[in-house]
């Protein structure tokens, strides 16, 4: 079934059942990689794109409810949150790096809605993106300084 999606402001053709997870038709039938898959249940943020600019889980989504929607993914977001992205790389954010396009595509949708978010913002939006290695305190100075604020209580870097 060929289905018509809006991905990084482009409209493109995808043959795909409408069953199929967005995150398999980013990856397998576009080639657009920088979205992982992490757990397949939703639950850990790897796979997290921007569906009418609010952070989604793309492992769990149906391909098929996404017509007529703007769909963006981490490949896009340094020319989308250029700050954001030096932040990212300022304070040495990732280690491994597998979560970090989830945790960046959560940090840019927070920004997007609240330029000026407190660590009880950063928290609540960014509950839910599994960083294995343990990296959260970078994670919070690095969108407060992408929001222009100083990381509040010192942050270790």
């Amino acid at each position: 079934m060929a289905l018509k999606l809006n991905v990084n402001g482009e409209a493109v053709a995808v043959d795909a059942s409408g069953d199929t997870p967005l995150l398999w038709v980013l990856r397998d039938h576009l080639g657009l990689t920088g979205t992982k898959y992490g757990c397949g249940g939703g639950y850990c943020g790897a796979c997290t794109v921007h569906v009418d600019g609010s952070a989604t889980r793309s492992c769990q989504l149906p391909v098929s409810t996404l017509e007529g929607k703007a769909i963006q993914t981490i490949e896009t977001l340094e020319e989308r949150h250029p700050a954001l992205v030096k932040t990212w790389i300022d304070n040495n954010v990732p280690q491994c790096g597998y979560c970090q396009s989830g945790q960046l595509m959560s940090a840019a949708a927070l920004l997007d809605g609240n330029p000026a978010p407190t660590d009880g913002d950063i928290d609540a939006a960014m509950t839910g993106n599994i960083c294995r290695c343990g990296t959260y305190v970078r994670i919070r100075a690095a969108i407060h300084e992408a929001a222009g604020q100083r990381a509040i209580g010192g942050a270790d870097r």
